[in-house]
């Protein structure tokens, strides 16, 4: 278990470093943006990572479960927890459950903006 979660922290913190560095690569390339590029460039590039590496883990056995737990769970986790979202999302819709697939869709984005909404109330309270 221990060097479950040394995996997983030292992916998080590499993918947290990359994130910080990627978005601020993308703000300085289009400084005059209103739109949020550099958050969507992490994201997709974390939704089109995680799905390479689950389809080399899947059909080719590349990965084994360490590097997994490193790569998917720790460096892409840290990078994007978006990407998570995107392939459990794509796994509901793989196993036809378009129900869950798209509660998943809603619930993630209605609680999500909520709950950035309470927290931005809660840290003006003062």
């Amino acid at each position: 278990m221990a060097s479950q979660l040394f995996l997983v922290g030292i992916g998080g913190f590499i993918g947290s470093v990359f994130r910080f560095l990627l978005s601020g690569f993308v703000s300085r390339l289009v400084p005059l943006a209103e739109f949020p590029l550099g958050t969507l460039a992490v994201n997709v590039l974390g939704c089109l990572l995680i799905g390479v590496l689950n389809g080399l883990a899947e059909t080719r056995q590349l990965i084994g479960p360490e590097l997994r737990l490193f790569l998917m769970i720790g460096m892409l986790g840290g990078f994007t927890t978006f990407s998570t979202f995107g392939y459990e999302t794509l796994a509901l819709i793989r196993d036809a459950d378009l129900v869950q697939a798209m509660g998943n869709v809603m619930a993630q984005v209605f609680f999500g903006l909520i709950a950035v909404w309470l927290g931005d109330m809660l840290g003006r309270i003062g």
